[in-house]
Parts: structure tokens; C-alpha cells; sequence
């Protein structure tokens, strides 16, 4: 008899044990990560550009057609879309007393000479254009000089 008792004990064990993982089953299972999430992230794309094919800008001094100074450029304006629209040049004064900034478009400017950090961006706007144009104040409308020389102010779009 103690045997049958063993067997009908053994018979509910298994029974509970096999209840238990048929409700498992019948879980919804955390999803497995794909194949792909476990990949590494693609590399970033590069490029190379070459050394005398690209400089940086701020700083950079600016002459007009006829070789005047005219400054420095001292910052890029970019729209909301990441377009750059235009530079703000330090103009006139002396060794930092008395200059202004001032706003120029970006399509006024000329780099064809600009091979290493001695050479100059051209300005296609004389001195006397330029001297004309209003001040650049932050957080105010920028008023940005164009190539044909007119001023009008930079679209807010």
C-alpha cells in the first residue's frame, strides 16, 4: 500500500508540475532581441577632405576687390535649417577701439585665395558700402549687407 501512496503522490507532483508550465506557456514571453538590435551601430560615414581643399573662416582676415581691409570675420549666421546666410565681420577702428560689427551675406564673400591662414576672404562691397551698413547687435533683426550692396533684412522663416 505505501507503494501505491508513493505512486498517487508522485502522479499529483508531476500533475502540479506539468499545470505550472502549460500556465507558462500560455504567458506572454518578453520578446526575444532581434538579430539585428544585437548588431553594433553602423560606423559614422567620413569624409576626407583635403588639406588644401578646406579652411576654417573665423578669424580670417577680409579685403575688398581693390585690397582694402575691411576686418575680420568673427562669426557665421545659420538659419534654422543649418544654411549658412551670412558673416559678421569686426570693420574699421584701430587695434579693437571704435570697430562695429557688421552683417554681410554669405554669397559676398570670395575664398578663392584662402590656401592657408595668411590669406584673406575678398568682400565683393567697398569700404564706403560697408562703413554705410547698420551695426550687428545680438538678439536684435540682423540686417545683412548684400553683394549688390542694398540693405535688407535676413527672412525670419
Amino acid at each position: 500500500m505505501r507503494g501505491k501512496r508513493c505512486f498517487i503522490g508522485l502522479t499529483i507532483i508531476l500533475a502540479f508540475f506539468a499545470a505550472v508550465a502549460s500556465r507558462a506557456e500560455d504567458q506572454p514571453q518578453a520578446a526575444a532581441p532581434s538579430a539585428a538590435a544585437k548588431e553594433a551601430a553602423p560606423p559614422p560615414s567620413v569624409t576626407i577632405i583635403g588639406a588644401r581643399e578646406a579652411h576654417g573662416v573665423l578669424g580670417r582676415d577680409v579685403r575688398s576687390p581693390t585690397d582694402e581691409d575691411m576686418g575680420h570675420i568673427v562669426d557665421v549666421i545659420v538659419d534654422r535649417t543649418g544654411t549658412v546666410r551670412a558673416a559678421v565681420i569686426d570693420f574699421g577702428g584701430f587695434l579693437g577701439v571704435g570697430s562695429r560689427k557688421i552683417v554681410v551675406d554669405w554669397n559676398a564673400l570670395h575664398f578663392g585665395r584662402v590656401t592657408d591662414k595668411s590669406d584673406s576672404i575678398t568682400l565683393a562691397l567697398t569700404k564706403a558700402q560697408v562703413a554705410a551698413a547698420p551695426e550687428y547687435q545680438e538678439d536684435k533683426p540682423i540686417v545683412v549687407l548684400g553683394a549688390a550692396g542694398s540693405l535688407q533684412p535676413l527672412d525670419d522663416h
